[in-house]
């Protein structure tokens, strides 16, 4: 007998989309998921980092094997709201799809697995092991509450892992790595007509781009499963009057790191080409303000065969394992695991992440409740 109606499903998912936790404000989503759990006689934990963004945990079972489950509650901002065809924060359902800021990432994810933990624990199904569930902030930017969990030991006792960010009726075990970095460039202002009396800081700047670009892209360091190293420069800033030498130029990067290439490596081939620039008189600092380590899980292990064949029921058709490009909290949450440790990525949604219009099948995001139960019992019993 199932603790919700269809009709009680919905409403969770549209509170959740409700509550517009755009790069911020998280703590009003984990007090929901908390007061739900009460309401259900599961014990749910926030973890504050800020005044306004607090991760969230929650755990059944007694004793034996912990099964981690994990999604975000951040989303990232609409951006137009003119474009949209509805409130983006009022779930609205139209041709048997329900549309939504985060509707695919990942608020409905995330309800799918605070609804299975529920379900499961009132009908008791669960014999064997422990359901583990951390709700995160800033997934969209820093990921600093997966970092959080890291540091405060919350994985250290987790025997596998699922991330219900969207994938569809894929299943992902391997994904690509992502560094943000910024360099400040400090130069001299001068007249342009006399630019022999200062420095220009884009200069510097401008020669170690092109270098970078040669160095990441030309490079021959290749990964089967995840492609190539992938280099962008993706802000870059400096000066103020057409007719002024600038004083100040800063560009801020991306790299998208494979296993064969990886962050430290990706990072010690910029800090080269910075040292380089210095050494013939530029004035370059370099901060690395993200690093999120890329992820290679066993393609085959306990938990992605498990959900392969549960999965297939439900799409009608195999399950397909995939590696992607995207990063998820599985970057820090996996920390000081071995390379044989079963993770999955396994979620409902679609390619309308951050996407106007963003959208879920009603019918997936209902199919996936059922799916988590299956999933999270057969896994530990």
């Amino acid at each position: 007998m199932s603790v919700f109606s269809e009709a009680e499903k919905i409403k969770i998912f549209a509170d959740l989309v409700q509550i517009k936790s755009v790069n911020d404000d998280e703590t009003e989503v984990a007090q929901y998921l908390q007061r739900l759990f009460a309401a259900h006689g599961i014990k749910a934990d926030l973890m504050p980092l800020s005044a306004t963004r607090s991760n969230l945990v929650a755990e059944i079972g007694t004793a034996g094997p912990v099964l981690g489950i994990s999604g975000h509650m951040d989303v990232v901002t609409p951006g137009d709201i003119e474009q949209w065809d509805s409130d983006p924060f009022k779930l609205t359902e139209k041709a048997g799809k329900l549309y939504g800021r985060g509707a695919t990432d990942m608020k409905s994810g995330l309800a799918a697995m605070v609804i299975a933990m529920i379900e499961i624990n009132a009908a008791k199904t669960l014999t064997n092991g422990r359901i583990r569930l951390m709700a995160t902030v800033a997934e969209e930017v820093g990921e600093t509450g997966s970092q959080k969990f890291y540091e405060a030991g919350t994985m250290q006792d987790v025997d596998a892992l699922l991330i219900g960010e969207p994938s569809g009726y894929n299943i992902a075990f391997a994904h690509k790595g992502s560094i943000d970095v910024r360099i400040q460039s400090t130069g001299k202002a001068a007249h342009s007509s006399m630019p022999e009396q200062g420095y220009n800081a884009l200069d510097p700047l401008l020669d170690l781009l092109n270098q970078a670009n040669h160095a990441f892209r030309d490079s021959d360091r290749h990964s089967d499963l995840l492609g190539d190293l992938v280099f962008n420069t993706t802000i870059l800033k400096g000066g103020n009057q057409v007719n002024s030498i600038p004083a100040q130029a800063e560009t801020e990067l991306n790299i998208r790191s494979i296993p064969e290439y990886d962050n430290a490596a990706a990072i010690a081939t910029l800090q080269k080409l910075v040292d380089q620039q210095n050494a013939a008189g530029a004035q370059l600092a370099m901060t690395v303000f993200m690093s999120q380590d890329p992820v290679q899980s066993p393609k085959d292990s306990k938990l992605s065969n498990l959900a392969a064949k549960i999965g297939s029921t439900y799409a009608g058709q195999p399950i397909p394992k995939v590696a992607i490009p995207a990063v998820t909290d599985a970057s820090n949450l996996l920390k000081g695991k071995s390379h044989d440790f079963p993770f999955i990525m396994f979620g409902p949604g679609n390619q309308t992440p951050h996407q106007v219009n963003e959208s879920i099948d009603k019918q997936m995001y209902l199919d996936f409740i059922k799916l988590y139960e299956e999933l999270f019992v057969s896994y530990l019993n």
